[in-house]
């Protein structure tokens, strides 16, 4: 079983940001602290950083388990960080019926195609975002081992 590692960590609260206070994100759901969603209304108390952390590492832990059952064990340490955050912002059911993951199964090596897989995935209600074209990017990266500390 493996568990997220810190660049995986990093990675989700370098794109999700931290922000106190409920927002609308892009695809107009109410979300606190590093992305948390669950609960969140526009009339949620604000949160700490310490109180944020503590969600994110609750909303990992679906993400975790997730993927444990759906990826290969031989997975390096950095792939499966770069697949908890695809699916912390995704989603482990987006993840699941997704031609990446089929990709991933049938050859988890196979890194062009599967910086491809990732780059398909940079759209907010039919428009490509800036800041998901950087997120898939660092991720596919990351996947790839192409980022260093």
């Amino acid at each position: 079983m493996k568990y997220i590692g810190k660049k995986g960590i990093e990675l989700i609260k370098r794109f999700e940001g931290f922000k106190a206070k409920p927002y609308l994100c892009s695809a107009g759901v109410w979300t606190i602290g590093y992305g948390h969603t669950n609960g969140v209304t526009k009339d949620s108390r604000p949160v700490s950083r310490e109180d944020a952390e503590g969600l994110l590492r609750e909303d990992l832990m679906a993400v975790v388990d997730g993927l444990n059952r759906l990826v290969p064990e031989s997975l390096t340490q950095e792939q499966f960080d770069s697949l908890c955050s695809f699916c912390y912002n995704l989603g482990v059911p987006a993840f699941q019926n997704s031609t990446l993951r089929k990709v991933i199964d049938r050859n988890q090596n196979d890194h062009a195609r599967i910086r491809t897989e990732f780059m398909r995935w940079v759209y907010v209600k039919g428009r490509s975002s800036d800041g998901l074209i950087r997120r898939r990017e660092e991720e596919a990266d990351l996947y790839c081992g192409r980022v260093t500390e």
